[in-house]
């Protein structure tokens, strides 16, 4: 079993403690670090250590090079330090190469200057040693004497140092023991010796564990299960004629090629004596690259061999009999080199525009070359082939400079091509060139020019904000900063709407995008423009003209129209249980606000209470009756009717229709009336109906207490005139004047009042004066006043004539409104006992019909 742990964030914090640079000479600087470091940690403070300041770093450009491809370490112009790109593996990056290190260098640019950077990757403990099987098998004999070795497979850890493998442990050892040879490459080989004679009858198969287990800290284990077959009578092993054998082998020898020859012998006879040879290399790429014949131990080749690659390959052999009995021993295999790589040319600073005012010795490209060969196939020189106004300068390591020996003109030479050409010096010498294009700058002098007069684009309405809708493209005939194009969105508006709430533009690639989502509902298509400026100095630029056309989509579902659907109410339709066939029930009427073919509408019968009654026409929504309406139809229909649109996808909206089949309103009533509605009803007739009888009741008593007090004032009045002694004022009527001044008549007069409970019929009969005189006028009398005969005194009327109009008209009335306040209260009692008794009963579903 293989155990792995990951680094903790302890334990890099324990490794960061080891970390320390050094600085080596000048231009040079190192650090060490472990492996496996999370991305973004710090390398070290490279500005300081070098002696540069930060803005050095940012205004010469610094950036890393290396000769290959794989960055695992990047610079940080800001802070001038170094940070982890991506994790690095020690085993992967130098497999057991001990030291690793990295190697790259810092380029700085105006002036151009260059510093070696080399980081040594420490090895932590995060590999656990490994088997390549998970099971041994051996078949050895029941004679075996003690201490017979087998070979075991060694396991492998990709670490190095204290973190490789330790030591092994073997369990059970009842009949085993461990012995370890520590070999000169200072690997570990374990063999199994056994401690005392087997016995096939006691024990036929035994099962070992091997456990490799390594130095590291946390420690780590790897596991491999031995089955051990116990056989009869084979006592003596194979043996190698050598412990080691050297061989040496040329580089990209073709497949097949024999490499060397091992011998094992065994003095056994028969079968316990036929050896078979096997390669027992386990993680490394040994069995890729090299095969041994199983019969005569011939090692032959079976893939490519590069010495830049690996310069040497320790191979590790078996010999087995037939009996299970081992041995071992090595086969060390030199690469000798030959020169087969060409000069590799890597641009580490290339400047493609130098101003024709440059000065002698300005830098223009700085070149490193690398080939991977060794001894003379690995010197290098390199040289230009033409004669021109430039320049090659050598430094060490392989490094070269293009700089410029004489004045640029760029009227006599606008562009060069340089050839810059490298060989090695081995046999049969190799090289390789580059070919490097510099351009002298020249002056602003060319307006950005669109690609098209004018553009014309589309976008699907409901678009996500920021989304790109195309591109303009305007080109500068000059060169550099000078055909550097900006774009610019021009003020206007739309709608009233500043048209950069619609768009906008990126000042760098010319994309158009979308600042909000159109709805094609709103606007159907709008204009503005965009202005191409160049970053000469001054500055020119041109314009162009964008139409922008929104396309519909389908993002609005229809809407119905009718049937209305309330909350409050239920809603339905009558149909006559006479309907023939064809009845128009009623139309579902929707729209659709989208356009095109998304606005086609159809309809659609989704549920209904009985399929077989109703149907929807497709194109019109109407309802139909298909069939003859019976008495055995329910009363109560519903409907579920859907409206879908024809856009991609469609969208679709529902719509119940309630339909009551039946030719009267009460069985409509009580079928559509849920107890909820009917309870919140009756609630609110109650209410007012409780408050129009305390109203009639209110006014039945004030009339019935107004004509009480009528009556009693009445009788009051007369009880007052009748006992009275006081003298009474009479009443003039305007014919009559009193000539003598007294005030006062001579004669008393009687009256007396019937009344009745029923003011109708009250009455009043007056009495006659005592003396049957005509009244006549006496200017010698002493003023005193007579009546004729016939004549009634003012004094035989109660009251005077407007007051008793009054009171009998409000008497009247007040009776009149005391019978109107009765049959109202009446009329109202009747008109709710009818109007509760429906929801003190209401019929069943079954017996409905009955009841109709």
């Amino acid at each position: 079993m293989r155990k792995r742990t990951d680094l903790t964030m302890e334990g890099q914090t324990l490794l960061w403690f080891a970390l320390f640079f050094f600085r080596s000479g000048s231009g040079q600087v190192s650090y060490t670090i472990p492996e496996e470091m999370a991305k973004g940690s710090l390398v070290g403070n490279v500005a300081k250590d070098l002696g540069l300041e930060t803005k050095r770093f940012i205004s010469g450009k610094a950036r890393i090079y290396t000769s290959n491809s794989d960055e695992y370490v990047r610079l940080s112009r800001e802070r001038g330090v170094l940070l982890v790109k991506e994790r690095i593996d020690r085993e992967a990056l130098c497999k057991r190469t001990t030291p690793c290190a990295l190697h790259f260098q810092i380029i700085l640019e105006n002036p151009m200057e260059f510093y070696s950077v080399t980081i040594q990757i420490t090895d932590i403990n995060d590999n656990a040693p490994t088997f390549e099987g998970q099971k041994i098998e051996f078949k050895i004999s029941e004679s075996a004497v003690s201490g017979s070795k087998f070979v075991l497979e060694r396991a492998v850890d990709l670490d190095v140092g204290t973190n490789d493998l330790q030591k092994y442990d073997l369990n059970p050892s009842d009949h085993f023991a461990l012995k370890l040879h520590n070999s000169a490459d200072g690997n570990k080989n374990v063999e199994m010796v056994l401690q005392k004679p087997l016995d096939r009858e006691k024990q036929e198969q035994i099962n070992l564990v091997l456990t490799a287990v390594d130095g590291g800290e946390p420690q780590m284990s790897g596991t491999m299960q031995i089955v051990i077959t116990v056989l009869d009578v084979n006592d003596n092993a194979p043996v190698f004629t050598q412990k080691t054998y050297k061989a040496t082998v040329t580089e990209n020898s073709p497949k097949g090629t024999v490499v060397a020859t091992v011998t094992a012998s065994d003095a056994d006879e028969g079968s316990n004596s036929k050896i078979t040879y096997s390669i027992t290399n386990t993680l490394d790429d040994v069995r890729k690259i090299f095969i041994v014949n199983r019969e005569n131990g011939e090692i032959s080749l079976i893939g490519n061999i590069n010495f830049e690659e690996s310069q040497n390959f320790q191979i590790n052999l078996r010999a087995s009999d037939d009996g299970g009995l081992t041995d071992s021993c090595k086969l060390s295999v030199d690469v000798q080199d030959v020169n087969d790589n060409k000069p590799e040319i890597s641009i580490m600073s290339k400047t493609n525009v130098i101003s024709e005012d440059a000065k002698l010795n300005t830098v223009v490209t700085m070149i490193h070359v690398e080939d991977k060969d060794t001894g003379e196939n690995g010197k290098v020189n390199c040289f230009i082939l033409e004669k021109i106004e430039f320049s090659l300068k050598s430094s060490t390591n392989n490094f070269y400079s293009l700089v410029t020996d004489s004045e640029l003109d760029r009227e006599r030479a606008s562009e060069y091509n340089i050839t810059v050409s490298c060989s090695d010096e081995g046999v049969l010498s190799l090289s390789s060139s580059v070919t490097l294009t510099l351009q002298i700058s020249d002056v602003n002098d060319n307006a950005p020019v669109f690609e098209r007069s004018s553009y014309e684009a589309y976008i699907v309405e409901n678009n996500t904000p920021g989304l790109s809708i195309f591109t303009v493209k305007a080109t500068d005939a000059d060169w550099n900063q000078n055909a550097r194009v900006s774009y610019i969105l021009e003020d206007s508006s739309v709608n009233g709407v500043p048209v950069s709430s619609y768009v906008s533009v990126s000042a760098d690639s010319g994309v158009i995008h979308a600042v909000r989502s159109f709805d094609y509902e709103q606007i159907k298509d709008f204009r503005f423009h965009v202005k191409a400026q160049d970053g000469g100095s001054p500055p020119l630029s041109s314009n162009v003209s964008v139409k922008i056309l929104i396309q519909d989509q389908n993002d609005n579902p229809p809407q119905v129209l009718y049937p209305v659907q309330t909350g409050g109410s239920v809603v339905a339709e009558m149909v006559p249980r006479s309907a023939e066939v064809g009845y128009l029930v009623t139309k579902v009427v929707a729209v659709d606000v989208d356009s095109g073919q998304n606005a086609w509408l159809s309809y659609k019968l989704q549920k209904a209470t009985d399929r077989a009654l109703f149907e929807v026409g497709l194109q019109n929504g109407e309802i139909r009756t298909i069939r003859q309406v019976t008495d055995k139809d329910a009363v109560k229909q519903r409907l579920t009717v859907i409206v879908e649109d024809n856009g991609q996808p469609s969208r679709s909206a529902t719509v119940i229709v309630n339909v009551a089949v039946a030719d009267s309103f009460p069985e409509v009533l009580s079928e559509f009336t849920d107890s909820t509605h009917d309870k919140e009803y009756n609630d609110n007739l109650t209410f007012y109906l409780v408050l129009a009888l305390a109203i009639v009741s209110f006014l039945f008593i004030t009339c019935l207490v107004v004509i009480i007090s009528v009556k009693i004032y009445r009788w009051r009045q007369s009880r007052i005139l009748y006992h009275s002694s006081l003298p009474v004022i009479p009443y003039y009527p305007p014919r009559y004047s009193d000539t003598l001044g007294t005030g006062t008549l001579q004669h008393v007069y009687n009256y007396e009042v019937c009344r009745t409970t029923d003011s109708r019929k009250s009455d009043c009969k007056f009495g006659r004066a005592a003396s049957q005189n005509v009244l006549v006028m006496d200017p010698s009398s002493t003023g005193t006043m007579q009546r004729m005969q016939g004549e009634k005194s003012i004094l035989d009327e109660p009251d005077s004539p407007l007051e008793v109009s009054f009171l009998d008209s409000f008497t009247h009335i007040c009776i009149f409104s005391f019978f109107i306040a009765s049959q109202l209260q009446y009329t109202f009692f009747f008109f709710f006992f009818f109007l509760l008794l429906p929801s003190v009963h209401k019929p069943s579903n079954s017996d409905r019909h009955t009841h109709c």
